[in-house]
């Protein structure tokens, strides 16, 4: 059976999501920098060792603020259907899960700082082969995203 590909798309609001995340991975390099630099000067190590680490921690910094969350945010769909989720996402290898409704055992939201900052949460859905999730939904898509889940896989609202 041919099934076509997922076209529900994540909030807006996630490549913000996402750029914080490297805003704060890159002031994490810049620290670890400042350390090397500090050991540098202190042990009178070659300097071509901080200046390699600051500019793999510029280019690390750089591809997770400006690149990785436009091509995430493009590269990840999901579908709800009668008998499945269909899930595709991935950057350099695509990966397209489908999700018997049937093996769903437990569907819930998760929100982190900066998901709550933003107004966004994740849905997860548990099946016994692990856990799967849609990530940075609208408070309201996400608890519409939810409780279709629930009702298309039968979960009572004692198990959400």
């Amino acid at each position: 059976m041919h099934y076509p590909l997922p076209d529900e798309k994540i909030d807006d609001a996630a490549l913000r999501v996402w750029r914080t995340t490297g805003w704060i991975s890159a002031a994490v390099y810049a620290v670890i920098v400042g350390i090397v630099l500090w050991l540098t000067l202190r042990f009178d190590w070659p300097a071509w060792i901080v200046s390699l680490l600051a500019v793999l921690a510029a280019a690390a910094a750089a591809v997770e603020i400006a690149v990785v969350p436009k091509v995430r945010m493009a590269r990840i769909r999901y579908a709800i259907r009668e008998d499945e989720i269909d899930l595709l996402h991935g950057i350099i290898v695509r990966k397209r899960t489908l999700i018997p409704m049937v093996k769903i055992q437990h569907v819930d939201t998760k929100q982190g700082p900066i998901l709550r900052r933003y107004g966004l949460l994740t849905v997860t859905f548990s099946t016994a082969a692990g856990k799967h999730e849609i990530p940075a939904l609208g408070a309201a898509r996400a608890e519409e995203v939810q409780s279709r889940i629930a009702k298309l896989a039968r979960i009572t609202d004692e198990e959400l």
